[in-house]
């Protein structure tokens, strides 16, 4: 299991390096020619033939798609409540839980109290789901629990007039699970309205 934090500085930079590259970069790829003569040990598969068709390789051992959860949490505590363990079983019943995909949990707070006491609350939930996941069956390896702290929010947490918004802030204190797939290493996944 690791263990990150993320800073917005370090979410700004990333985003802006991901960007970085010199218009004029070209990849460098190189190709082989058969010597004149020689006969290649397989046909090519051709486009234009439709009596030729490419051999697909799947991957039995990842599933295609991720697997989300959201499990919320009380006021200011790291307790798993009935609905979080309710949402807990959801996940390691997926086809998901079984492989040995990577699961990551990306842990949040309301705004209330400093970040400091935010950041340590974010971190107390991500290890409680990772600690009832490993006992579950989950090796530890394979999980990866980011803290976010208050950084980012579901919903406000205060009402337009500056007051508390009790809803928001629950909905604000989660851990976000997320069982990766083959696919999804290219692809952003949609959160599930199973939470």
């Amino acid at each position: 299991m690791s263990l990150r934090y993320a800073s917005p500085l370090s979410l700004v930079l990333g985003l802006i390096l991901a960007g970085c590259g010199s218009p004029n970069e070209t990849p460098e790829t190189s190709v082989e020619a058969p010597a004149v003569g020689e006969i290649p040990d397989e046909e090519p598969v051709s486009i234009l033939r439709p009596d030729v068709e490419a051999e697909t390789k799947i991957d039995d051992e990842k599933p295609a798609e991720s697997f989300m959860a959201t499990i919320g949490f009380p006021d200011g505590g790291a307790e798993l409540d009935a609905d979080a363990l309710a949402t807990l079983e959801q996940v390691i019943g997926s086809e998901q839980f079984a492989s040995s995909a990577a699961i990551v949990l990306r842990t949040h707070s309301d705004s209330a109290g400093s970040d400091a006491v935010n950041e340590r609350a974010s971190q107390a939930r991500g290890l409680a789901v990772a600690e009832w996941l490993i006992a579950a069956g989950a090796e530890p390896r394979r999980i990866d629990v980011i803290v976010f702290g208050e950084q980012n929010p579901a919903e406000p947490n205060a009402l337009p007039d500056g007051s508390p918004n009790e809803d928001g802030r629950a909905a604000n204190r989660r851990v976000e699970v997320e069982i990766l797939a083959s696919a999804a290493a290219s692809e952003p996944s949609e959160p599930s309205d199973e939470s």
